[in-house]
């Protein structure tokens, strides 16, 4: 069931009845399988970047092999992280200096404000064989996301808990520049962020994903696919990111034990008795990007050719800041960077409460919705 995202981001009363209506790769190629049938081998963690990156909460993890579906897409790299071909658009000097003086008056080309997002539309369980998934479109930017439940071993530094594994495909679709191994650098950049933001127990509860200390535990495979490129990647993945977290169910799983000490795993035969993820603190991404003397969110293709530096905050659904990172070739003075700080909680708010309003009407719709992504 598709749903819109409507009213994200601070009204403003310059923009346009349309404007107004907000919403919300590089790994190695081994082991790669489908979205459909998902492999063993997942991306590993982040490789330090160029970009400054502040994270709290989050352990740097060791790097581990690519896998996905796909062309190309996201595990760790030293080189790759923070070098990668974001779609991008030719524009004119005029188009440039009108795009700029139209952001000092906060009035975008398109009617919104300088906090205003466009319309999204979110849409849940369009894939069938997976354990959740979510499709979202912001503008003409449009993601698809798999969740895969699988049983393993939980790691050695963190024997009582279960984790996350993310993996990014740039789809040649997307755009041209992607074609080939074009987009496997900005996959492994995107995964590695998505690694940071989310794999800590301040996003997720990851004890409720271990089965048996030190012997079994559920490892969520995170499948990124990016069908089309229109502006603002990193906050529309963790948009969709987040609603097929919430979409997620988990066999239920008892541990059995016979007289000689020996262990077996038995599933519960019924596909609805299963566990569901706490996602009211998982954050989202909430891209700022300074064009001239004042900065935006939920920038266009256009609006991004004019940004020599973009701020990514993520914020969770009280306002708390749980990373912060800088890209883009340009410079923040420390007064912008506050600024854009304070902006990201105002609107990371407003964005988690209209996503959460949204999930929670598909959830109420049950099992008997109907139907209308597609893979189904």
């Amino acid at each position: 069931m598709s749903h819109r995202l409507r009213d994200l981001g601070t009204p403003n009363p310059r923009s346009s009845p349309s404007g107004s209506q907000a919403g919300g790769g590089g790994g190695g190629r081994s082991g790669r399988r489908s979205l459909m049938t998902r492999r063993g081998a997942a991306p590993g963690g982040p490789a330090r970047t160029d970009d400054a990156t502040v994270v709290r909460g989050a352990r740097r993890p060791e790097r581990r092999r690519g896998g996905g579906f796909g062309g190309g897409g996201g595990g760790g790299g030293p080189s790759a992280a923070g070098r990668g071909v974001m779609a991008s658009v030719a524009l004119s000097e005029a188009e440039k200096v009108y795009i700029v003086h139209g952001v000092q008056e906060d009035l975008r080309v398109d009617g919104r404000g300088c906090e205003d997002y466009r319309c999204a539309e979110v849409e849940t369980d369009v894939v069938s064989n997976t354990s959740g998934s979510a499709r979202v479109k912001l503008g003409h930017t449009d993601i698809l996301v798999g969740v895969k439940a699988e049983m393993g071993t939980p790691k050695l530094e963190r024997p009582d808990e279960g984790y996350l594994e993310f993996f990014v495909d740039c789809s040649a679709n997307a755009t041209p520049e992607f074609e080939g191994r074009g987009g496997d650098d900005l996959g492994t950049e995107i995964a590695n962020t998505l690694y940071r933001i989310f794999n800590n127990k301040g996003s997720i509860d990851l004890t409720s994903l271990c089965i048996s200390p030190r012997e079994h535990c559920w490892i969520l495979y995170v499948d990124v696919l990016l069908l089309e490129c229109g502006g603002n990647l990193f906050d529309a993945i963790s948009i969709a990111v987040k609603a097929a977290l919430f979409n997620t169910s988990i066999p239920k799983v008892r541990v059995l034990e016979d007289e000689e000490g020996s262990k077996d795993i038995e599933l519960s035969d019924d596909p609805y008795d299963c566990i569901r993820l706490n996602v009211e603190n998982v954050p989202c991404i909430i891209t700022l990007s300074k064009i001239g003397y004042r900065h935006v969110v939920d920038a266009t293709l256009q609006e991004e050719a004019c940004s020599l530096a973009s701020l990514l905050v993520s914020v969770t659904s009280k306002g708390v800041l749980t990373c912060m990172r800088k890209v883009g070739k340009g410079s923040l003075d420390p007064e912008s960077i506050f600024e854009m700080m304070e902006t990201g909680k105002r609107v990371g708010k407003v964005l988690h409460a209209s996503l959460q309003t949204i999930l929670q009407k598909e959830e109420n719709l049950g099992p008997k919705r109907p139907k209308v992504g597609f893979l189904g």
